[in-house]
C-alpha cells in the first residue's frame, strides 16, 4: 500500500500512529501525531487508521501538552 501524504496510517510493525509525509525509496516516512521525529515505515506494513485510532492519538497528544510534556 502507497497512501497519500497527508493520511493516517498505522504502522502495523510498531502500533504507532503517524501522518504520511511521503515516499523515499521502497520506505513511507511518517511523522508522529502532533509533531516530532520522521522513521520509516515498509509500506506493506502500513494501514489507514480508523477514526477512533486517529481520536485517541489527538486525545493522548492534548493530554501529554496539557502536562507540558510537548510544545
Amino acid at each position: 500500500m502507497k497512501p497519500p501524504v497527508g493520511a493516517y496510517v498505522v504502522d502495523t510493525r510498531s502500533g504507532r500512529i503517524g501522518i504520511v509525509m511521503g515516499h523515499e525509496g521502497p520506505y513511507v516516512q511518517l511523522r508522529p501525531y502532533g509533531g516530532g521525529r520522521e522513521w520509516d515505515a515498509h509500506p506493506g506494513a502500513v494501514r489507514h487508521a480508523t477514526p477512533a485510532e486517529r481520536l485517541r492519538a489527538a486525545t493522548a497528544y492534548a493530554n501529554a501538552r496539557s502536562r507540558g510534556e510537548v510544545p
